[in-house]
Order: C-alpha cells, then sequence, then structure tokens
C-alpha cells in the first residue's frame, strides 16, 4: 500500500469555486473599469501619470487582494474567533486615530498615509465587527432567545440588579460593539455606519435574538438620526444636501442644464443611457471625462456606458450570487460563529454594491459607496480581500468537515 497515495491532496484555491471564479470574473472587470476610467485622470496629471500608471497600481492591489485571499483562507476559521476582540478593538483605535492623524478630503477624515498608501481604517472596522459580533452571539446561543439587549431608558435606575444583568448579558457583548462601530464611523462616512448598523441587526435577527428587542433598537435609531439630522452633527449636514439634491431629482424639471451644472449622479444616468442594451464599446466612454469619479463612486454607471445594460445584469447578478453561495455555506455549517460570520461579511459587500448601483441609477441620495473589488481604490479592495478569505474558510472547513459542534454554539438547536 502506498501512504503517499492516501494522502489528501492539497490545493491552492480551496473552498466554494464558484465564489473564486466570481471573485476572479471580478478582477478582470476592475482591471478594465480602471483602465478606462481613469483618462481624466492621467489628463489631469498633465501625463506625469498615464492610464498605464493607475492600470499598474489597480493590478497591484489586486494582486496583493489575490494573496491575503490565498493566506487567510486557509486559517482555521476558530482562530478567528480567538482573535476577534483584539482585532476589533485595535480597528476601533486606528478608526479613531484618523481623526487626528489622518488626511482629510472634503471634510471628511478617512485615511492615515502609511508610505505611498493611503490606508482607510473603518474599512478593516467593518469586518472587525462583523467578526466580533459573530462570536458574542455564538457564545450565547443557548439563551440568546431569554437576553435583553437595551437597558431601561431610565438611567438612573441602571444600578439595579435586574438592569446591570441585561447590560452584562446583552448590551455591553452584543450591543456596545455595533454602537461603537457606528459612533467612530459616522463622522467621516454616515453610509458605513449605516451600512454596519444594517449587517449588525440581521446578524442579531438570524442569532435569534428577541425579535421585540430588535424592533425597539430599530425605533430608537431612528430617533438618534432624527436628532442627528436636527443640530447637523458629525457630516450630517452634507448628508440632508445630499437628500435635497435628491428630492429636486425627482420633484424639479431638469432640463436646459449646462453640461457644467451638472451633479455627477445626473452625468450617471446619462452615461447609463448612452450605454442603452450593448454598450459603447471599451473604451469609448464620453461621460468618463465630465464624472469627478468614474472610477471609483460611479464604476456602475461607466461600466453601464461601455459594455452595456445586458452586461450590467450580469454584474448585479454576481454580486448577488455571492449573498445566495453565503447562504449555502450558511446552511453546511455545524455551529453558529462560521455561520453568522459568513452571512454578515456577505451581506455587507451585497449591501454595499446594491447601494453604489442603487446612487448610479437615482435611486437614493449620493453616498459614496465604492463598488467591491471593481472600484479603484486600496482599502476597499483588500478588505473586501480579507472577508471573502474568511467565507472561503469556512467554506473549505465545511467540505473538510472540520468543525467541531458543540451543542453551546450550534445555531436553532441542530
Amino acid at each position: 500500500m502506498n501512504n503517499a497515495a492516501e494522502l489528501p491532496k492539497r490545493h491552492l484555491f480551496t473552498g466554494d469555486r464558484v465564489l473564486w471564479i466570481i471573485v476572479a470574473t471580478l478582477a478582470v472587470i476592475s482591471v478594465l473599469v480602471v483602465y478606462s476610467s481613469t483618462a481624466k485622470m492621467a489628463y489631469d496629471a498633465h501625463m506625469v501619470r498615464t492610464t498605464t500608471h493607475f492600470l499598474q497600481q489597480q493590478l497591484l492591489i489586486l494582486i496583493v487582494g489575490l494573496a491575503v485571499m490565498l493566506v487567510v483562507q486557509k486559517i482555521d476559521c476558530r482562530i478567528y474567533g480567538v482573535f476577534a476582540k483584539p482585532i476589533y478593538i485595535l480597528s476601533v483605535l486606528a478608526t479613531v486615530a484618523v481623526y487626528f492623524v489622518g488626511s482629510t478630503v472634503n471634510g471628511a477624515a478617512r485615511w492615515i498615509p502609511i508610505g505611498g498608501f493611503q490606508f482607510q481604517p473603518s474599512e478593516a472596522l467593518k469586518v472587525a465587527t462583523v467578526l466580533f459580533l459573530a462570536q458574542q452571539l455564538a457564545g450565547r446561543q443557548p439563551r440568546i432567545d431569554k437576553i435583553l439587549i437595551l437597558p431601561s431608558w431610565r438611567f438612573w435606575t441602571w444600578n439595579r440588579p435586574e438592569q446591570r444583568r441585561i447590560w452584562s448579558e446583552g448590551t455591553r457583548p452584543i450591543l456596545l460593539p455595533m454602537l461603537v462601530s457606528c459612533l467612530v464611523i459616522f463622522p467621516a462616512h454616515f453610509s458605513s455606519a449605516m451600512l454596519v448598523f444594517l449587517a449588525s441587526w440581521v446578524m442579531m435577527l438570524i442569532a435569534r435574538v428577541r425579535f421585540g428587542e430588535l424592533i425597539k433598537l430599530l425605533g430608537v435609531t431612528l430617533v438618534v438620526v432624527a436628532v442627528v439630522m436636527t443640530f447637523s452633527l458629525g457630516r450630517s449636514e452634507t448628508a440632508e444636501g445630499r437628500v435635497s439634491t435628491w428630492v429636486d431629482y425627482w420633484t424639479q424639471p431638469q432640463t436646459e442644464k449646462p453640461i457644467e451644472q451638472l451633479t455627477d449622479s445626473e452625468r450617471s444616468m446619462i452615461a447609463i443611457h448612452n450605454g442603452g442594451i450593448l454598450g459603447q464599446g471599451a473604451g469609448q466612454s464620453a461621460m468618463r471625462v465630465e464624472m469627478i469619479h468614474p472610477e471609483s463612486d460611479y464604476a456602475f454607471a461607466f461600466f453601464v456606458e461601455e459594455y452595456g445594460l445586458l452586461l450590467a445584469v450580469v454584474l448585479l447578478m454576481l454580486y448577488l450570487w455571492i449573498f445566495f453561495r453565503a447562504i449555502e455555506i450558511f446552511r453546511r455549517c455545524g455551529t453558529a460563529f462560521p455561520g453568522l460570520l459568513v452571512l454578515g461579511l456577505a451581506l455587507q459587500i451585497t449591501c454595499q454594491a446594491l447601494l453604489h448601483i442603487m446612487v448610479t441609477v437615482n435611486l437614493i441620495p449620493e453616498t459614496g459607496q465604492t463598488l467591491p473589488l471593481i472600484s479603484r481604490g486600496g482599502s476597499s479592495v483588500l478588505f473586501t480581500a480579507v472577508a471573502l478569505g474568511m467565507i472561503l474558510s469556512v467554506s473549505r472547513q465545511n467540505e473538510e468537515q472540520s468543525h467541531v459542534k458543540p451543542k453551546a454554539e450550534t445555531l436553532y438547536g441542530n
């Protein structure tokens, strides 16, 4: 008997094969979009930087992202749970540090310059929040449906035993991580804070947190947002301006408007109209020289103009497919932690893509959200790769049947 033949084969790309194909497809689209859409950036740089320079930059980022995915997918997902808390704390501290030592653009501090790289800690915090929350929810599965997460609004009663129990069992371990993440992200990026809130809320719903508590949390959140908007806290003034502009699009006539007065949202709709069903062809976009950020904030509109609505629908389906694959991986998980981790990360990626697309077709006000793995950028691509690597890690372990199945962490009593 040849013992070597009995050893399992080791593959470089492991886990869900369909997910790998989706990632590869999005990476190819990213190269096409960035190379063509950065023509204006090259022109503004007076040929000091050419489109080839920006293409090489994006290729390097994608290669680094692929390397990160390959490493992350090989790590046992239980190790992520062990380091969830320190990773979360470091991400929070880095995001807070941005407001003191970071670069500020358009009144928002978002990046920490590291060499020639602009690091955006909020992207790391989005992933870290899902990781930490999945760990906290998984460890409380035996009695999660009995735990309250919202303390009484009568703060003077918080010293009472029943309120202290709410704080120790629900508020501090489950609710506080999400609130801290939203608070530190909000001053620089309102839509990212809402994205973190949405993913966290759905994770709590899936983890069987009491539905009444989740409804109360939604109500409290709406009240807080109303207060923030009323007193123009953080970047709420910018958000109000974007909402006002968006309302004008739908309520005021926009005909016979000089092109120099058009907003990027209006130019993106023109780009989509120009693209039609089959598109203008690669490198034939007319609106790329008119839009401020066709390579990032309006990458989908640029893609439609050059490649048409048919391929744009295919692109949309790829992002939805990521979430459907995550649901399939979730169903195969034997324990709560990897299942919640997979769904939380996939939800963030898919929702970010949907927000980006809805902005370009003017269904919602501007958010500044990039198109995951496609838009030009470093931190977004890097931490999207980390998230996908974690999902692939869980998928790999499902295939290897390497999960231990302790009853204390099993969802729905499986």
